[in-house]
Formats: structure tokens, sequence, C-alpha cells
């Protein structure tokens, strides 16, 4: 199969030349010696090529649009889910499953879903989009059909909970959390043991490009993955991770495909054999800020371990490509009040001291300080409701680039 992608990427005018001296895939080694794939090459490749399953339909599905331009990806249908559900079965016939990943604007994950529940033969409750006025009705409704698992993105599933846990609604049937599309959030666990205290969670590792490369149980750590035998991982330079699919079906070239993802090979604690794959986080969220880099992941770090933030995200706003502004959105813990005569948010016995964070931020990262070190002011931290999601995916960035109107 490698040999295979890489002959139909040897096809395509704009790559051709980058696999000239490869010709032929016999071992590990040739695989690793190939250039990789990156987001814009892969679009190229599959603009040129617009491959289409051998039997049924093929799907269109979006990829991006959180933090970069949105790209597509193929598959056919049933998306590859019956070499997942060969390895990793968390329903059973008797699961009354929510499938709580959204479904419309061409993102694949309720589908894959759907997919695997098929598979499982499962019950499947699919909901889409939910309004803040709807989730006490829906959660009602699951307490009633007796809801044994729930699937989606954490941060659509801290909504989920959080809302089930304001209102005092427990699912007490409820034994499975399945996930895919960001990392786990450890904040999910303290709603996640109120509302639904025997829940655990299964998670999946994959994108739209590789579709799903590797998948955890609840006795493994949220950030380590068993690879799937038709997936092989390769760790490169900079610790960034790169695929290549070994499944027949496959529509994407996937030879080599870097999804920005670092990680490791670690043995997992579950004790399973063999090897496991370690994701340590995105190596794309250094952005530039009036010429100077931005890691963004340790700003929202450092700003998630002041005592009472739930979440934080990094909004930085252009203009034609300069930074205007960067702000700091922090999302208060469930149990915090605002106070709006302050800048502060009462937090059980304690507080998110947005003037005090804003300046240890800019006191530790050379970027921010030097950045607006004459208009200090277009830095801000502020305390908020709420976060800004991606409406077609549920997903919460790190960070959101937005251009001034």
């Amino acid at each position: 199969m490698a040999q295979h992608s890489l002959d139909r990427l040897k096809t395509v005018p704009a790559l051709a030349a980058r696999y000239d001296g490869h010709d032929k895939i016999l071992a590990l080694d040739a695989i690793a010696a190939v250039p990789p794939l990156v987001k814009d090459d892969l679009n190229v490749a599959l603009a040129h090529l617009e491959p289409k399953a051998d039997v049924g339909a093929t799907w269109l599905f979006q990829s991006g649009g959180s933090t970069g331009a949105p790209k597509v990806g193929y598959a056919p249908t049933g998306f590859y889910m019956a070499g997942v559900h060969a390895q990793w079965a968390p329903l059973d016939r008797d699961d009354v499953f929510v499938n709580a990943w959204g479904a419309g604007r061409m993102w694949g994950a309720h589908f894959l879903a759907a997919a695997l529940a098929d598979l499982c033969g499962c019950q499947v409750i699919a909901v889409g989009s939910v309004t803040a006025d709807e989730y006490v009705d829906w959660l009602a409704f699951f307490a009633a059909r007796k809801v044994t698992a729930i699937g989606g993105t954490p941060s659509v599933l801290r909504l989920w909970f959080a809302n089930a846990r304001a209102a005092g609604i427990t699912l007490p049937a409820l034994r499975k959390v399945l996930w895919l599309g960001e990392a786990w959030q450890p904040q999910l666990e303290a709603d996640m043991a109120a509302v639904a205290p025997e829940a655990r969670r299964w998670g999946m590792f994959g994108s739209t490009e590789t579709w799903v490369v590797g998948t955890n149980t609840p006795d493994c750590p949220d950030d380590t993955f068993h690879v799937l035998p038709e997936q092989l991982v390769h760790v490169g330079d900079d610790e960034l991770l790169d695929f290549t699919t070994l499944n027949p079906e496959m529509l994407n070239p996937v030879l080599r495909y870097q999804t920005g993802d670092a990680g490791e090979i670690v043995a997992c604690p579950c004790g399973r054999p063999g090897g496991a794959m370690r994701v340590l986080g995105r190596r794309d969220s250094v952005v530039q800020v009036r010429g100077l880099g931005l890691h963004v992941d340790d700003i929202v770090a450092q700003a998630e371990r002041q005592p009472g933030v739930s979440r934080a995200q990094v909004v930085i706003t252009e203009n034609h490509g300069r930074a205007l502004s960067v702000e700091v959105l922090v999302l208060a813990s469930a149990d915090a009040g605002a106070d709006a005569d302050s800048t502060a948010a009462s937090i059980t016995g304690s507080s998110v001291d947005t003037e005090q964070l804003r300046k240890d931020l800019l006191a530790s990262t050379f970027t921010l300080s030097t950045a607006f070190q004459h208009d200090p002011g277009n830095f801000r931290v502020t305390v908020t409701d709420a976060l800004i999601s991606n409406d077609r995916t549920g997903k919460t960035s790190n960070f959101v680039v937005r251009e001034q109107a």
C-alpha cells in the first residue's frame, strides 16, 4: 500500500520532483527516506487525483478551518471503521449511544461514529447543534432513555456535562464517554464524576486525512494510543509524527503525512503488549505576532495553572496580517462567580485576577513584552462566559486569529 501511495503521488505534476530517486518501497527504511507530506501537499495531490471509492459512495469531508485554511479529505462509505472495530469495540448491543459529534458542514466525525455504532449493533440517539436552552430537555430525555454512552469532542462533552451538573441532572446509567477531535480535557473529570460517576473515557486519535490512527481505553493515559495494524507511525525531527496508511481502501495517499502533532513511542501503562504512541501536542501552535514567534500553548498552559481557571484561549486580532492586539480569554470554573465591579472573579475563596495574570504573562513571555512594549494596552486578559468555538465541529482551539473588519 505504501508503494501504491508513492506511485500515485509521483503522478501529481506539482509533487513528482520531490520523489525523484524514490522508486521502490521494500522495507520500513525506504518509507522513512521518503519526504514527508504536509496538509498543503496532500491538498494538491487530492485536487489532481480526485479519488473515488471502488464500491458505494465517495464522501468528501472538510479538515481544518479552526486555525488553518480548510482542506478536503475523501472516504468511502463505512469510513474505514471495520478495521477500528476489529481492534477496539467500546460499544455493544446493549448500549444506548448518544452521537454528539456535529453532523453538518462537511465534518466527518459524526458519520465515523455512526459507522462504528452500526458495527457494534447498539441503539443510537443522534443529536445535532444544541442551543443553550435545549440542554436540560435533552439531558432529561437521555436520563429517561437510560443512555449508557455518549461521544463527541471534549469541548462539546464539557458543555453536556457542565449543563447537567448545573441543572442537577444525573445519568446513572452512563458508563462510556467516547471522544475524538481534540486532546482530552482533564477538567471534564470533575463534572463527569458528579453527573455520571460510573462513566469512563474511550479515545480515538486521527484526522480527516489519516482517519483513525489509534485508540485507547480507560486503562490508558488520555494522551497515549495503541496504533491500529493498518497504520504506521514515525517520529521525525522535533518529535513530529508522520503517518503512513496501509489500508488498501484508503483514498487519501497517506505516505509520511504530518498532522502537526508531536509524539513519542512508549510502553502504555495499561500493560497491553507492544509499543504505543504518546501524543505530546501540536507543533503548529507558534504564531507570528509582529514578527516574533508566540508559543500559544505555553500561554494557555500558564493561564490554566491559575487557580480557578477552567480553560484559556488566545485571540489574535489582525489587520492585513499585522497583529493589532492579543487577548487571552479565561473561562472560570463552574463554581466561580464574576465580580462586575473588578477585574477578578471570585473562585472558591480565591480569585482570577486578570490584571495580575496579564502582568505575569508579559513578564514571562519575551514575545508579548517586546511586541507590545509601546502599546501594552493591546494585550489583555479577560474573564468570559464562553470561549470561541468552531460552529462546524464544536472544537475550541487554543488560539483564534480574527481579521479586523
